[in-house]
Order: C-alpha cells, then sequence, then structure tokens
C-alpha cells in the first residue's frame, strides 16, 4: 500500500465527507408548563390586550416593583413559528413598568424574569385569558370588555356562523368568562348608540349604571320618535348629534341635561309640544322643565295650579255607561235568614 505523504492526509482530512443538514435555528417550545428565564427583548405585549387604557394603579405598581422585585411574574407563551414570547393572560402592565425600570436603572432584576411557559392553544383562548384576568381584578372599565366582548364574538364568528347573545354568552361562560346575555346586549348597544358620539366620555370610565340608563333613554326617545314620523332627519342621526354635544368628563356627565336638550330639539323637529313628549318620554319620576310649563306626577302634586281652571265635569249624558256608577244592591237584613 502507498504511503501517503503528509499533504495528501491534510487534504484528505478537509473533504466533507458527509453532508451538511439544515441548520436548527431554535427549539421547539415545550408542550407542558414548563419555568424559562427570558429577558425583557425576548417579550412583547399582548396584542389584543382589552386594557387600552393606562391601569389607574400603574404607579403604586411601579413603585412596588422597584421596591420588592417582581413577585409575580406574568405566565407567557409564544404562537407556533414566531421568534417572540407574549404575555399569556394579564401582566401586560408589569411588562411595560419591567422596560421603564430597566431603562431607568439598569437593573438586570428587572431585564432577566423568571416566567412560567405555557403552550400556546388558540387566538381566543389568549383574548379570554387576558379579558378575565384582568377583569377578576375590577380593572377594567365598561367600554374596554365591551369591545373584548365584540371582538370575541368576531373571532367566533369567523367561520361564518353568526352568534345570537344567548349563544354567545354561553361560549364565552364555556372559556372561562361567565356573563349574562343581557349584558353582552348592553355592551353591544354601547359600542353601536354611544361610542360614536360620547369616545371620551366613555374612554374616561363613565360607569355602568350612567350607561344603562342613557341606553335607556335612547329607546324610549326613540319609541317616541317613531310616532311622529319626520322627514327632516332620520333618529340615528338626531341622536347622535344631540348626545355628541355632551361629550365630557364622566363626572359633569348629567343625564338629566341630555333629556332636556332630546326633548327640545324633539319638539322643534316633530312640531309636538315639549310636555307632551316628556309625558310620553315615560319621565314620572322627576319635575320636568318646559317652557312656562312646569309638570309634576299627580301623586306628588294633588293640589290644582293657580293658573289653571278647574275642569268642570262631562254632562251625565257624555259618561260612558261603563263608567256610570251602579246603584248598589239592597243589603239583606242580617237575622232575615235565621230562626228566631
Amino acid at each position: 500500500m502507498k504511503k501517503l505523504s503528509q499533504e495528501e492526509i491534510t487534504e484528505k482530512l478537509n473533504l466533507d465527507h458527509f453532508p451538511r443538514g439544515p441548520e436548527l435555528e431554535r427549539l421547539s417550545d415545550p408542550i407542558i408548563d414548563t419555568p424559562m428565564l427570558v429577558t425583557l427583548e425576548q417579550l412583547r405585549p399582548y396584542e389584543h390586550n382589552p386594557r387600552f387604557i393606562r391601569n389607574p394603579l400603574y404607579d403604586d405598581i411601579k413603585a412596588s416593583i422597584r421596591e420588592r422585585g417582581l413577585d409575580q411574574p406574568p405566565p407567557i407563551t409564544r404562537r407556533p413559528g414566531e421568534p417572540h414570547f407574549i404575555i399569556r393572560n394579564g401582566g401586560n402592565t408589569r411588562l411595560a413598568i419591567l422596560g421603564e425600570l430597566w431603562q431607568e436603572t439598569r437593573d438586570e432584576r428587572f431585564f432577566r424574569i423568571h416566567c412560567l411557559f405555557r403552550p400556546w392553544t388558540d387566538e381566543i383562548s389568549a383574548l379570554l385569558g387576558h379579558l378575565a384576568e384582568s377583569d377578576l381584578h375590577g380593572q377594567l372599565t365598561f367600554i374596554e370588555r365591551a369591545q373584548a366582548v365584540a371582538k370575541l364574538k368576531t373571532m367566533l364568528e369567523s367561520d361564518g356562523a353568526t352568534l345570537s347573545q344567548r349563544e354567545l354568552a354561553r361560549r364565552l361562560a364555556g372559556g372561562g368568562y361567565p356573563i349574562s346575555q343581557s349584558h353582552i346586549s348592553r355592551m353591544l348597544d354601547t359600542l353601536e348608540h354611544l361610542l360614536p358620539a360620547i369616545p371620551q366620555t366613555l374612554y374616561a370610565g363613565l360607569g355602568k349604571p350612567k350607561i344603562e340608563r342613557l341606553i335607556g333613554l335612547r329607546s324610549q326617545a326613540e319609541r317616541t320618535w317613531n310616532r311622529y314620523p319626520s322627514d327632516a332627519i332620520v333618529f340615528t342621526e338626531f341622536w347622535l348629534d344631540t348626545l355628541g354635544q355632551f361629550d365630557a368628563d364622566p363626572e359633569s356627565f348629567n343625564l338629566e341635561q341630555i333629556q332636556d336638550e332630546l326633548l327640545e330639539r324633539m319638539s322643534r323637529l316633530l312640531g309636538q309640544s315639549y310636555r307632551m313628549l316628556a309625558l310620553e318620554l315615560g319621565d314620572t319620576h322627576r319635575v320636568i322643565r318646559a317652557p312656562d310649563v312646569v309638570v309634576t306626577p299627580p301623586e306628588s302634586n294633588p293640589l290644582q295650579s293657580v293658573n289653571e281652571p278647574a275642569a268642570e265635569p262631562p254632562p251625565p249624558s257624555r259618561i260612558p255607561n261603563q263608567l256610570k256608577p251602579r246603584p248598589r244592591p239592597k243589603q239583606r237584613e242580617r237575622n232575615s235568614s235565621r230562626c228566631p
């Protein structure tokens, strides 16, 4: 056998004897819950987070994390094929605070975080998790919850099937977010009939009681409007234009002023009196201001107004038979049926 020279040996050693396989970009994610150490560079906030208004406790949470560190790291997950992890449910506020503290202090404890990784499920479960976690602490405004529920409805209807409100309530409850059909109805009404007119008021945190009263006022006004059809303007446009004048801070949001403005504008457009429209609107629980007229519930004002003459009773001939007093039957003598 021919002896190889040193140069030949070196040449053979440098040959590619086996083809190089595809390079592994990264390890696959665990299929079970697994603790992980991740950095802020690897984390992203959940883009469909129901909270889009600054957490009212933001400064308090930041002060606590600055002093104590992160007591409760948020659970994380990752969509298949995505390079970054996202917050699985809740925790977006804490992630934003960690980013601020890292920029301010360059302290490693704010940059590297021990988290619990949970396998990805689907988009609906992710949004439901964030909604349930945020609502559990009572920190979401009504409009935030309403928009999250509407987005979930859109996701659930992505296959083309339209969900009734009752079926939507059942599906949400099955996903861990119990909610009644009536509550869903008020949420969808808010998005359709209130949000286009008073976005600032709603985003500033207008509460559920006032929202419910406002929705009820709109329904009453529409029923009254439909009794007197007008070609001048459709009710939807009239309602949004009138309500839009009151888009202000929730603390100064006055439902009585809104109702008063509605009645005055309806009176002009429909050619009906303020007083009659107010009565048809069903407002019998407070004194209604009208031009030169005060309407008070009868039970609270039994006295006749001095400005109005007393009404005379109709003649007997004009009283319907069913309203005329019937003669009372003679009462039997108490002892007539008894033996002496």
